[in-house]
């Protein structure tokens, strides 16, 4: 059986065979600062669609008894008081807060649902990912108005080795996909906050590391 430090190495591979394969085809390309304007990115992004696992906050107005705490299941759906069984996967929380309201109208007089989602269970294209030279590279579920300082505090910073104004911020897919340069050297070291940008959901920054 594999056991733990062979997982990290295997981990610890991959993620290098990443960067490489990235930066490979980034290749010898004139990266372009990334959009600073929160505004711009914040129009952009994408809603957040609620998942499976995800924890929800269900207020209703006025009721209570009707309000609760409840976890997307893995089939997606939720169940609370007087629903059952209601898909929520794939939803926006306002969504799902006016298909609540709907089966609400059966039993409450003109019934006011928020949904908040508390705690995120996030696939790729709602989260920003890092791999390199961060201290803790991670997969973090995005939230609105997220900057690369949120992230960089979220994963601890860079290494000691981090080429940290050499990092990539890569952003889309296929022909739609486009490379940013970043300056976390400047962010983090400098405390240039010029540097910071907003990021979006499905965001991947990359860390080389510093060639001495």
């Amino acid at each position: 059986m594999m056991n733990i430090l062979d997982k990290f190495r295997i981990l610890g591979v991959l993620g290098a065979a990443l960067i490489l394969s990235a930066c490979s085809a980034i290749g010898g390309e004139k990266l372009a600062a990334a959009p600073a304007d929160a505004s711009e990115a914040a129009a952009a992004a994408p809603d957040y669609l609620i998942g499976p696992l995800d924890q929800l906050e269900i207020f209703v107005w006025r009721a209570p008894e009707l309000s609760t705490n409840v976890t997307v299941r893995p089939d997606g759906r939720i169940s609370t008081p007087l629903v059952e069984d209601m898909v929520a996967a794939g939803k926006t929380p306002s969504k799902l807060a006016n298909d609540l309201e709907g089966v609400l109208r059966e039993y409450v007089r003109t019934p006011e649902v928020t949904v908040i989602v508390s705690n995120f269970s996030s696939t790729y294209d709602q989260q920003v990912r890092v791999l390199g030279e961060a201290a803790q590279p991670v997969a973090l579920s995005y939230q609105a108005g997220m900057t690369v300082l949120d992230v960089m505090v979220a994963v601890g910073g860079l290494t000691e080795f981090a080429a940290g104004n050499k990092a990539v911020l890569i952003r889309g897919q296929g022909e739609d996909r486009q490379s940013y340069r970043l300056r976390l050297d400047d962010l983090l070291r400098k405390g240039n906050i010029s540097a910071n940008v907003p990021v979006l959901p499905g965001d991947v920054i990359l860390i080389p590391e510093s060639v001495l």
